[in-house]
């Protein structure tokens, strides 16, 4: 007995050898479908993107936190187990307190004049030292570049008790001259602003000189004014560095009257060893505050000069 099969019926064919029925993708729509796959990765790996710098920055910015929320803390938080970030109680008793234990406007005036005549001394003796190593041929020059950079490998405890026997030997102990003096020239920042002065055009010293102008007029007029960026960045980093010194502040000063806000700070420990952690956050507080105000005056010039720094 045979069977007949009944023959499948064949989709007509659409000129140009597509069959009728099936959907038709020209290469625009493939290119599309592609435009729209790609946009949704970049889209995915940005979000991961913004939530790792999220992160990250959340990792930097909890000491801060933690400094800024002890000290609005009571005593009774602070020292409470486990321990909590935000205070459930605000209070401002450790300001008062600080203010109460230690002469604080004083160390605040003894920073701001040690913080900022070293970072003035460095900035006028630093140029100079650069300008004559940079715009003046002079013998010697090269072994004397050698010599400020070689400094830089020595261990600044190395000079330290050499440097304060020549300070007790004239007479400048807990002063202001003994914090100020020692360290009114740095030779990194020498380095720095020989480097940066080397990328000025020299045509512009040759035309000075032409016209008469001495080395002083050169320096003071044309080298300088075109230095802004570079004087501006080592005077930040200068004076962030003196006002967060421990060390320099204790060794050179023997009492709380010349003494500064962080070699202040280290007063508050008590006999036994106990340490207010809630007064000495708001000291750090304080402290901080003129660095940040300092940052915001001049943000916008410090940011341009770190990005303009290295051009020609």
């Amino acid at each position: 007995m045979s069977t007949t099969q009944t023959p499948r019926p064949v989709a007509a064919e659409a000129p140009g050898g597509q069959r009728a029925g099936t959907p038709r993708h020209t290469g625009a729509d493939a290119h599309l479908l592609r435009s729209d796959q790609g946009r949704g990765r970049a889209t995915a790996g940005r979000w991961v993107f913004l939530a790792v710098v999220a992160a990250g920055t959340l990792v930097l910015l909890l000491p801060f936190l933690i400094i800024v929320f002890t000290a609005f803390k009571p005593v009774t938080e602070v020292n409470a187990y486990p321990p909590t970030l935000v205070p459930h109680s605000w209070t401002l008793d450790n300001f008062t307190v600080i203010f109460s234990q230690l002469p604080f406007a004083r160390l605040i005036v003894n920073s701001v004049v040690f913080a900022g005549g070293v970072t003035v001394c460095a900035l006028v003796f630093d140029s100079l030292a650069a300008y004559a190593l940079a715009r003046i041929d002079f013998t010697g020059a090269r072994t004397l570049l050698v010599l400020i950079v070689a400094s830089l490998m020595i261990p600044f405890q190395a000079t330290l008790v050499p440097i304060y026997q020549l300070v007790s030997d004239l007479g400048w102990v807990n002063t202001y001259a003994a914090l100020i003096v020692p360290r009114a020239a740095d030779a990194f920042g020498i380095f720095f602003l020989r480097q940066f002065f080397l990328a000025l055009p020299r045509d512009l010293d040759n035309a000075a000189r032409l016209d008469g102008a001495s080395e002083w007029r050169i320096y003071r007029s044309i080298v300088l004014p075109n230095a802004v960026p570079a004087l501006l960045t080592l005077g930040v980093f200068t004076f962030v560095n003196n006002w967060n010194d421990l060390l320099w502040p204790l060794v050179f000063s023997t009492g709380a009257d010349m003494g500064t806000i962080t070699s202040g700070l280290t007063l508050l420990t008590g006999p036994s060893g106990i340490v207010p952690y809630g007064v000495m956050m708001a000291g750090s507080l304080i402290a901080l505050a003129p660095l940040a105000v300092l940052f915001l005056m001049v943000q916008r010039r410090f940011v341009a000069s770190v990005g303009t720094t290295g051009l020609k």
